[in-house]
């Protein structure tokens, strides 16, 4: 899940100053995790947390993203997300914003095929983002990380992705017809995301494209960070520098994750 929070730091400065170009300063000093890397994290420990059959995920995925995301309440959350962060009784909200998908990569690293995927993909994704749309962002990032991950080529992933998604427009399509931000949804930034990974060449040139199409960049970089991490893996530089960057309650996290499916892979 690395991938998708070096997505997630990378994009940070350029959510609302949109670079329209693949030459840039990769990190700087104002690279830095948003909600994106803290609801990443708090997946990953829901996972860590539940039963071995998951059997508990969701109950666990409320408590791991309320009690996580409290402490960093400053991070750039949305106002209803936000709200049910804080909830006593939090009830999903018929979002179909890009949270979901943006904070879905550790399913797709847990998950042993696709069908697992999409089980665990709607036990985290349903307790906020419940509309068919944001189900929809959620399930797609985290098949297609799976499919990276088991080897397939790009076409094989374009093909099932496009089960879910129109895949037709480029990535200089996209840039010639950037209309600034862009709308904070799964229908727009998944499909989005999942272009720039397939017409990437590395780990590095996935993020790239991702930032040089303008739009909700540190969100478009993390979903497309996770898949890019599962078919190229992160350069190892990369990495250090994004753990640098991490909070250490998160990068805690992050390396309890990675032991824990390293466990998992060994049963």
């Amino acid at each position: 899940m690395i991938g998708a929070i070096l997505g997630d730091m990378v994009g940070s400065r350029f959510e609302f100053h949109n670079h329209l170009s693949k030459d840039f300063d990769f990190l700087t000093k104002r690279s830095e995790f948003t909600d994106d890397s803290v609801m990443t994290c708090a997946v990953a420990q829901a996972l860590m947390d539940s039963k071995e059959d998951f059997s508990d995920l969701q109950e666990k995925a409320v408590a791991a993203m309320q009690r996580i995301g409290r402490q960093f309440p400053n991070c750039g959350y949305g106002r209803r997300f936000c709200g049910w962060m804080f909830s006593d009784d939090p009830q999903p909200y018929n979002s179909c914003g890009n949270g979901s998908a943006m904070r879905v990569s550790p399913v797709g690293f847990a998950a042993r095929d696709v069908d697992e995927a999409k089980a665990l993909s709607a036990a985290v994704t349903r307790v906020t983002h419940d509309h068919p749309e944001g189900m929809k962002g959620a399930e797609a990032t985290a098949v297609a990380i799976v499919l990276a991950r088991q080897g397939k080529t790009k076409e094989e992933i374009r093909l099932a992705m496009e089960a879910y998604y129109d895949l037709s427009m480029s990535v200089d399509a996209y840039r010639r017809t950037w209309q600034g931000h862009g709308k904070e949804i799964c229908q727009v930034a998944v499909p989005q995301a999942l272009v720039c990974f397939l017409e990437g060449e590395d780990y590095e040139d996935v993020i790239r494209n991702c930032i040089s199409i303008g739009g909700d960049s540190d969100t478009i970089a993390a979903i497309a960070g996770g898949i890019a991490e599962a078919f190229y893996g992160v350069p190892e530089d990369f990495v250090r520098q994004a753990k640098a960057r991490l909070d250490p309650r998160l990068l805690t996290v992050v390396e309890d994750f990675r032991s824990w499916l390293a466990a998992r892979a060994s049963v």
